[in-house]
């Protein structure tokens, strides 16, 4: 196996070498190749900057003719131009025939025509005006030598740029351009670092050097035509060659056996080192795995070999005993963490484990002690460690610590008892809150007529009573006394949560029983009373005491929502109407119920109304409106009806005050 392998290398090394001396040669024509394409491409660059500023200088001089349209107003800004474009050697105003309207030098070359006078250049420019007015734009004349003092001399071009102010023509702007300048003033410097950028003829002939290389007949050359309105000339750019000689021709037939045999043994060589890395990677994920999962557990994990001595433990049971990994690794028993007083209790009961191999799966309880002498409570669970041949190696024990656990149930036990005597508390509140609030009409009834006795009794001359009158005085005191007992009863029940017995009440009834009650507080507010029953309305289903109640507290709150004075007295709205009728069931509370099954009441008052405040607090315990209110009676009227499977709604009357509204199941035939 291991002979294959160097062979394979062997036989990798020396097709390498082989294919590296192909690729050198491919390498140095592709190095060439990619050369030249890079210099025909900058050498475009170039071109396209010189487009790009000489368009430029055309849009700044007819913006410079836009705001300075007379001569004497044009010479600034056109010094201040040819300041800024050294490429520019003289700037002029021309009029229709061509005769100098106003003319600017540029500062760096002052003396250009000094040696010659400007006329000696009227073709050009004429040249170049004649092919502007043609074009109606800018148009560039031929490029021409001017000699200069000293034997020195440049290459200029002229561009002639017809200009025009409020639509009519104002001459035209002749600008002398020096190839030299325009080289070196609208490029990109940085392209040209050790190359060549000049500007020649058809024939070779150079009119204009930026910069320049030693000839070298391995120099690379590349050549762009610039054209411009009216002349064309030719860009070139030289760079040295990088390639260090030729190669002589290699057949592609032997790059591609070489590349093939390459190939075959890389695929040989790739598929043993991909299966080694597979299995590498494979044990090394299991391992980091496994390494991972057991540093992540809050369990104990605990190896030992077959005399008991430790092999293995993970950080949660060094946390848990307070030691680190090396102090436990190869200690065998006694362990350090076990009590002082338990060591020969452990001792024997590992030996019996041990001895008989049995471990049983809930594992066993133990105590262990930190160095610092605090214990806690543990539970062992171990099993067999079993190695990739199957054979026993050891146990492995998973140490739980059961001290959070403990503490949680404690807590708990001690959470449960309080809160059974806090729900003890609160019944005892509850039925005491229920209880006084609904006594207090049977209770203020029973005071009223006992003070109307009371009264004819003292004082026989301000009114006499029959004795029936009497007599029905006496019973209505009797009757609110049982209907407080019986109000305690069903308070009690309520609060038990027990099932109420039921029973067939007609509506009229249940109005019959409170009707005392409501006339007397209304006739001491000065409110009247307006009551509806449908003739045709079946008895309801319910818990008498209760839903007398419901309506009790309703019509009582109705009356207090209209105090003295609200509504005026003649504004015929101081009227609390108590309204019978029979109802549809309410889809949400009866799915699947149809006809007439349920009786509606309604209790509707004229006061202020509910904000929305008030409104969406209403039923909430404890929440009153009134200054000696509890804030439990429409929260108990709305259970109570819900009991009996209706609810209590409430919406705006007309044309003020509020309307509560609820339903009662009509008794089964």
């Amino acid at each position: 196996m291991k002979s294959g392998r160097w062979l394979l290398w062997g036989a990798l090394l020396l097709l390498t070498a082989a294919l590296l001396s192909v690729l050198v040669f491919l390498a140095a024509e592709y190095e060439l190749s990619r050369d030249q394409a890079q210099l025909e491409e900058d050498v475009a660059t170039v071109a396209g900057d010189i487009r790009s500023a000489l368009l430029r200088n055309v849009q700044t001089l007819q913006s410079l003719h836009s705001v300075a349209p007379s001569p004497n107003a044009w010479n600034a800004p056109a010094s201040e131009l040819l300041q800024t474009h050294r490429e520019m050697m003289r700037l002029e105003w021309r009029d229709a025939a061509l005769q100098p309207l106003s003319v600017r030098v540029s500062p760096f070359t002052p003396g250009v025509f000094d040696f010659l006078g400007r006329e000696q250049a009227q073709p050009e420019v004429v040249q170049a005006c004649e092919a502007a007015r043609r074009a109606s734009g800018p148009a560039y004349s031929a490029s021409y030598f001017w000699p200069m003092r000293d034997g020195k001399g440049l290459e200029l071009i002229e561009m002639c740029l017809p200009v025009a102010f409020a639509g009519k023509p104002q001459g035209m702007l002749v600008v002398t351009y020096a190839l030299s300048g325009i080289l070196t003033e609208l490029i990109n410097r940085d392209l040209m670092r050790g190359r060549g950028l000049s500007f020649n003829e058809a024939d070779g002939t150079r009119l204009a050097i930026f910069s320049a290389i030693p000839a070298n007949r391995r120099n690379l050359r590349a050549q762009t035509v610039l054209d411009l309105p009216g002349h064309t000339l030719i860009l070139q750019l030289e760079s040295p060659r990088r390639a260090r000689g030729l190669f002589p021709n290699v057949l592609t037939a032997v790059v591609g056996l070489l590349s093939l045999a390459l190939l075959v043994v890389l695929f040989l060589l790739g598929r043993d080192i991909r299966r080694r890395q597979r299995a590498e990677q494979d044990l090394a994920n299991a391992l980091a795995f496994r390494k991972a999962m057991e540093d992540s557990l809050v369990t104990g994990l605990r190896a030992r070999d077959m005399s008991g001595r430790i092999t293995y433990v993970n950080p949660a049971f060094c946390q848990m005993v307070g030691r680190r990994a090396d102090e436990l690794i190869g200690s065998g028993p006694p362990a350090p963490w076990w009590p002082p007083e338990l060591v020969d209790e452990y001792q024997h009961r590992q030996e019996v484990r041990l001895a008989g191999r049995y471990f049983p799966r809930e594992g066993f309880e133990s105590v262990f002690q930190r160095p610092d002498g605090t214990r806690f409570p543990v539970l062992i669970i171990e099993a067999p460690l079993i190695d990739a041949q199957g054979e026993q190696t050891g146990y492995m024990s998973a140490i739980l610590d059961l001290t959070e656990q403990r503490r949680i149930e404690d807590l708990n036990r001690a959470t449960f008892e309080r809160l059974q005597a806090t729900a003890r508390l609160a019944t005892v509140g509850e039925m005491a809150s229920l209880i006084s609030h609904e006594l207090n009409q049977p209770l203020a009834a029973i005071a009223s007529y006992a003070s109307g006795m009371l009264n004819v009794l003292r004082d026989p001359g301000v009114g006499s009573l029959s004795p029936e009158d009497q007599r029905h005085a006496i019973e209505r005191i009797a009757e609110q006394a049982e209907r407080a007992g019986r109000v305690i009863k069903s308070v009690a029940d309520f609060v038990r949560r027990r099932d109420t017995e039921r029973e067939a009440v007609p509506p009229a009834s249940l109005i019959d029983s409170i009707y005392p009650l409501v006339a007397l507080q209304a006739k001491k507010q000065g409110v009247r009373l307006q009551i509806d029953i449908d003739p045709n309305c079946p008895p309801v289903l319910c818990d008498r005491t209760m839903i007398e109640q419901v309506l009790l507290n309703l019509t009582r709150n109705g009356i207090q929502a209209m105090p003295m004075g609200d509504p005026p007295a003649g504004s015929g709205l101081r009227v609390l109407g108590i309204r019978v009728a029979r109802a549809s069931p309410e889809p949400a509370l009866s799915p699947g119920r149809a006809g007439p099954a349920w009786v509606s009441f309604a209790v509707t008052d004229h006061g202020q109304g509910l904000s929305p405040e008030v409104a969406q607090r209403l039923f909430t315990p404890y929440f009153t409106t009134k200054a000696d209110g509890m804030g439990l009676g429409l929260s108990l009227c709305r259970t109570v009806v819900e009991q009996h499977g209706g609810a209590l709604t409430h919406q705006p009357a007309e044309p003020r005050g509020t309307t509560f509204r609820f339903s009662l199941p009509v008794t089964p035939i």
